[in-house]
């Protein structure tokens, strides 16, 4: 999966910051020809430090919700694959765990050897930052990237930038720290500048047959994905209530007829905390496992037979053998 765009060109930075009521001058990217009678296929890594928005890029990149977002940090855990194919060409994105710095758990050094694998396997990188906010655990990140192949800076949030006269000054600060083969501003959230984002990507793809169906938008099973939508469910009902030593375990999925049955275990660390992600009568547990079956049922558009229960599994997040029996490799 080599690609062989040279690395070396300047990028333009001859766009202008007036008239930013549309974000059509935010653009700063490259000039190049691109064959469009040739398909191109290749992986594309999203990599940056946790809460940057890489999950919620990839889900509008692909027009559907595979990766599960939260305000918490770390809430992605896992290699997430999304598939989006044009006329043109087959983009395969991988997003990735934020690059861990504080917790040097077992759990922790699993994901950051996810990021780092994924670096080396993939075509283009797409190194996720916040638009005016560029720091310590961003630098640590950069030291990661890939020196012999494309690099693009994803500015995100930009739409939440009242003063967008700050953010030229911003870019070329960015840009002095790595050489950068194109920087795009983008809003993941509103999906502003994601058009121009692929073209980008596309032009530095290799030549290559669809790996995957025109209609698939993941390689994850089910299964994985019902257990990403119960994990979300329990970060954004709990938030910092909830340990982050926490995780779902699915210990069924069976097929009733078009009926999806599912038996799902939440995880915990120790039994005070079984509590508090229960909730008094049970009502708390009741609300997210309702609000996982929904999203469930619009994912997998069929009806769903979900029941949640708590368990304690002391010290899961630090013990290697059961990190891979939980799926975490």
């Amino acid at each position: 999966m080599q690609n062989k765009t040279p690395l070396n060109r300047p990028v333009n930075y001859s766009a202008t910051i007036a008239s930013l009521d549309c974000f059509s001058h935010l653009k700063y990217l490259n000039k190049h020809p691109m064959d469009n009678s040739n398909f191109r296929t290749g992986y594309i890594a999203i990599v940056g430090r946790p809460n940057v928005g890489k999950s919620t890029l990839l889900n509008h990149l692909i027009g559907q919700k595979i990766s599960i977002t939260s305000r918490k940090a770390q809430t992605t855990r896992h290699r997430i694959t999304g598939i989006h194919t044009d006329d043109e060409a087959q983009f395969v994105f991988v997003d990735t765990p934020g690059f861990q710095l504080q917790h040097q758990n077992a759990l922790n050094r699993v994901m950051n050897r996810t990021v780092t694998q994924t670096l080396s396997d993939v075509d283009v990188t797409l190194f996720v930052i916040e638009a005016l906010r560029f720091g310590e655990k961003d630098r640590q990140v950069l030291k990661l990237l890939p020196q012999n192949r494309p690099v693009l800076l994803i500015i995100n949030k930009v739409d939440t930038v009242e003063d967008k006269g700050t953010l030229l000054p911003f870019i070329q600060q960015v840009s002095e720290q790595f050489a950068f083969t194109a920087i795009i501003p983008v809003s993941a959230e509103k999906s502003t500048g994601l058009p121009d984002l692929l073209k980008e990507i596309r032009s530095h793809l290799p030549l290559g047959q669809p790996l995957f169906g025109e209609d698939e938008v993941t390689d994850r099973s089910e299964r994985f994905l019902a257990a990403e939508i119960i994990r979300e469910k329990l970060f954004r009902a709990l938030g910092e209530e909830i340990p982050y030593s926490t995780t779902v375990e699915i210990e069924k999925f069976e097929m009733d007829g078009t009926m999806r049955r599912i038996h799902a275990a939440i995880i915990v660390d120790k039994d005070g905390q079984k509590s508090i992600v229960i909730g008094k009568g049970g009502e708390k547990l009741k609300a997210m496992a309702t609000q996982a079956r929904l999203d469930m049922e619009k994912l997998f558009e069929g009806k769903v037979y979900l029941e949640i229960f708590v368990k304690v599994k002391s010290g899961w997040a630090d013990d290697e053998r059961a990190l891979k029996s939980l799926g975490y490799d």
